[in-house]
């Protein structure tokens, strides 16, 4: 192996000599970013073949060549500023990725058979794993820092009670949870608001292990699609659930929503969110992180919630994304040689791509975090935002 690499450094520094090479370099130095540099968010090539990789197909190319340890960075998270911040996503337009638009555009990848996929790829991986990553509340969505946060767990628990006192939870309400993840919303709702808890997830592990967490408590976990609910609550929250619904389907999940709202309830919409409309989903993200994933502009969620509901408010904390993901980085680079032996060289750089990446989108503002909080009628006399 050691003489393997020797010689794909070696080919990596005859490579200015290409094409191929000068056209990337020249790319990213928009972005300052110099290939082969010396600079923590620098680009270092171990293998030319990379740069091929991304020429074809982009967003793709990049994360494979990286997963299989064609290049490396320091600082991925501020190379994904960088490069986003220069808008260099949008200077490179290939052909190969017709097909995933074209998918986008013409099925329903979030129908009910395909929805349980993401459940099966990325919730059921591994549920010591998640513990490791994720802190005390198991809570994978945004903390809110803005407040004063200091620590993940304290962020986490802001955020949750955030969403608490926008719902105006009160003692004896029943809450539905739409997408409840391992239970971190109503756990917390349970125990600081006295309110009983219905939540549904396409996870069997997370139905498995937030039963058994929550077991002395008034919660209820169904594993199910949420296109079968059909009873009504006091209120409704789905927080970090909308990104995997898909656009061909943002009226009908309105339309649950809205079934299952008591007249005068509210319902809190947590949704990452981005600045202007694609035809497809990042196909690095969509094959390896979250199968049929698709992040909604603010006019699709709108558009979808018309006629429906009355927006009372709109709250965007979209910057603390990137603390919680670097956070998340943290812990997981820390608790890694527990998992090493079993998850792979492969995997770890996957992973690590994954949150960095993610934490840089949100750093670059090209990715938002919005809270809808939405009621059938319009509250009398005015939705007053609680202090956050």
């Amino acid at each position: 192996m050691a003489n393997v690499n020797t010689e794909m450094d070696s080919s990596a520094r005859k490579a200015p000599d290409s094409p191929t090479y000068r056209l990337v370099a020249d790319l990213l130095a928009k972005a300052d970013i110099t290939l082969n540099g010396t600079r923590p968010w620098d680009m270092r090539l171990h293998d030319p073949r990379a740069l091929e990789r991304v020429l074809a197909t982009v967003n793709l190319g990049l994360g494979e060549a990286y997963m299989d340890g064609q290049w490396d960075c320091d600082r991925l998270d501020e190379f994904f500023t960088r490069v986003l911040r220069a808008k260099l996503d949008q200077q490179i337009e290939p052909t190969r990725l017709f097909f995933y638009v074209l998918k986008a555009k013409w099925l329903n990848r979030q129908n009910v058979k395909r929805a349980w996929q993401v459940g099966e790829q990325h919730y059921d991986l591994n549920n010591e794993f998640y513990e490791a990553m994720l802190g005390k509340r198991m809570a994978y969505s945004c903390g809110y820092w803005s407040g004063g946060s200091k620590t993940l767990d304290e962020a986490q628990e802001a955020k949750l009670d955030m969403i608490c006192r926008k719902l105006a939870l009160k003692p004896g309400m029943r809450l539905l949870d739409i997408g409840c993840g391992w239970g971190s919303l109503m756990g917390f709702a349970a125990e600081r608001y006295g309110v009983s808890c219905v939540g549904v997830t396409v996870s069997k592990e997370q139905a498995k292990l937030g039963a058994a967490r929550y077991k002395d408590q008034p919660i209820e976990f169904r594993l199910m699609d949420y296109r079968n609910l059909n009873e009504q609550f006091d209120c409704i929250a789905s927080v970090g659930m909308f990104e995997h619904v898909g656009p061909k389907n943002y009226r009908t999940y309105m339309e649950v929503a809205r079934r299952c709202l008591a007249d005068g309830g509210l319902f809190l919409l947590h949704t990452i969110g981005k600045n202007h409309p694609s035809a497809a989903a990042d196909p690095w993200i969509d094959k390896y992180i979250f199968p049929n994933g698709v992040i909604p502009v603010i006019g699709e969620i709108a558009n979808a919630a018309s006629k429906l509901f009355v927006v009372e408010d709109l709250h965007n904390f979209g910057a603390d994304y990137d603390r919680t993901l670097m956070a998340w980085h943290a812990n997981f680079e820390s608790a890694w040689p527990r998992f090493a032996a079993k998850m792979g060289q492969r995997f770890y750089r996957m992973w690590r791509y994954y949150l960095l990446s993610c934490a840089g989108a949100f750093r670059a503002r090209d990715t938002q975090l919005w809270q809808w909080v939405l009621s059938k009628s319009g509250v009398p006399g005015g939705y007053k935002r609680p202090a956050v």
